[in-house]
């Protein structure tokens, strides 16, 4: 029901803009969120945008040189990632939360997320 795409093989300071695309069911009132786990490491927050786009959040390791977004239909999401590091190399996942009025600070967390995609891999050569 999540799938991401748009990741790949990027040197160090290029972009790439990872999409999640939503089907199956309606996810216009989900909060929307995007992490990573590199080998060996937890998964990390990387950003998360309220159902209704009016606030997003961003870990602090990206903070400045990502973005996310979505689309005016809320099928989709972005995460924009400018400044690419060789640390930004992990898998990345899309996830939803289904409630649109829950407590923002855990959008940090995984806790929330009822819905993960499969992820997509990035990898920034230095």
């Amino acid at each position: 029901q999540l799938q991401a795409s748009g990741g790949g093989l990027v040197q160090a300071g290029g972009s790439l803009r990872l999409s999640c695309a939503a089907s199956g069911r309606t996810f216009s009132r989900y909060n929307m969120g995007w992490f990573r786990q590199a080998p060996g490491k937890e998964r990390e927050f990387v950003a998360a945008i309220k159902w209704n786009g009016g606030h997003t959040y961003y870990g602090d390791s990206v903070k400045g040189r990502f973005t996310i977004s979505r689309d005016s239909a809320k099928t989709t999401v972005y995460l924009q990632m400018n400044s690419l590091k060789p640390e930004d190399t992990a898998v990345y996942y899309c996830a939803a939360d289904r409630e649109p009025y829950g407590i923002v600070t855990t959008l940090r967390t995984v806790l929330p997320y009822d819905y993960w995609g499969p992820g997509t891999q990035v990898t920034v050569s230095s």
